[in-house]
Parts: C-alpha cells; structure tokens; sequence
C-alpha cells in the first residue's frame, strides 16, 4: 500500500506546473490561450521542460511575454511566431517537418528499422536446433 502511495504522490507531483497565480490572466478563455501555447515551447534554460513546467526566470518572463501578446489581441500562430523569431525554432517542442528537422522526425523510424533488421538476420543465421 505504501509503495502505491508513494508512486500516486510521484503522479501527482509530476503534473505541477510552475505558472505562479499572479501570472494567470483574469480571462478563462485567454488563460488556456496561453497555457497551450506554454505547453508547445521549450525553455531554453532547462532544455528538457516546457517554459509551463519551467521555474527559471527566463520561462517566467516568456510566460509573462505570452499572456501581455495575448492581451494585445495577437493569435496564437503570432505569439509562436514572436517566440520563435527570438529564440529559433529550438524552443518549439514539435519542431516542423523540413528538411533542417527531417533526422529528428525520420531518425527513431530508422534507427527502429535498422534494429529489425538485424534482428530478423540474427536470428536467420543461427544455426537450427
């Protein structure tokens, strides 16, 4: 029981996110605006979290950069945009599909088939029992 415990508090704690409550905007609509657009960019600091899951002072000031585009009447598609013509395309989670970002969206594929295959000549090669 307590290990089940333990791994539900792991859970839980797991989802918390680092937006402070001063920060969130007084809209419902605009803030789950921003909290989506949060979730899609990489803080540069900590390189592995979202600048939503991020504590670092520079997710903070982008938070705080996103919800004040979003006040000013900007689309998400603009605010990427902005966050993106200032930091590169690094901070996108999901960057596009393109020829610069082709290895990062066929290289598991391939890496995967090429283990198949050796696989599937192992086990062709081994002597029968």
């Amino acid at each position: 029981m307590r290990v089940f415990l333990s791994a539900l508090l792991i859970l839980i704690a797991s989802t918390a996110y680092a937006v402070d409550p001063r920060e969130r905007l007084t809209d419902p609509a605009l803030e789950v605006r921003a909290r989506a657009i949060s979730a899609e960019l990489r803080c540069v600091v900590c390189q592995n979290q979202s600048i939503d899951e991020s504590d670092a002072d520079l997710a903070k000031d982008l938070r705080n950069v996103i919800r004040a585009r979003i006040v000013t009447g900007d689309s998400d598609q603009e605010v990427i945009d902005f966050v993106v013509a200032r930091y590169g395309e690094f901070v996108l989670l999901r960057p596009p599909f393109k020829g610069a970002t082709v290895i990062l969206w066929l290289g598991p594929l391939l890496f995967a088939l090429c283990g198949l295959i050796g696989i599937v000549l192992y086990y062709r090669r081994r002597p029968a029992a």
